[in-house]
């Protein structure tokens, strides 16, 4: 799949913003008392990490076919 240079620049925004929720999410984690929070916040480093890989995914492909030369249109 080809990528225009704005999708690309929107998916590391996404990647940025994901990294600081997941780092605050872990972070937190530690100092919260409530179970039923705890859990959420497993579950949202569950999601963020699995997004992040998602968006390293698209960013991998988008840069190897840059290396090739290809042209986005």
């Amino acid at each position: 799949m080809d990528y225009v240079l704005h999708e690309v620049l929107e998916v590391q925004e996404l990647a940025a913003f994901k990294t600081i929720c997941l780092t605050k999410s872990k972070t937190m984690r530690a100092l919260v008392t409530d179970p039923q929070l705890k859990e959420m916040m497993l579950r949202d480093v569950d999601i963020s990490t699995r997004q992040l890989q998602e968006f390293s995914t698209i960013l991998a492909e988008a840069t190897e076919l840059e290396g090739l030369g290809v042209k986005r249109v």
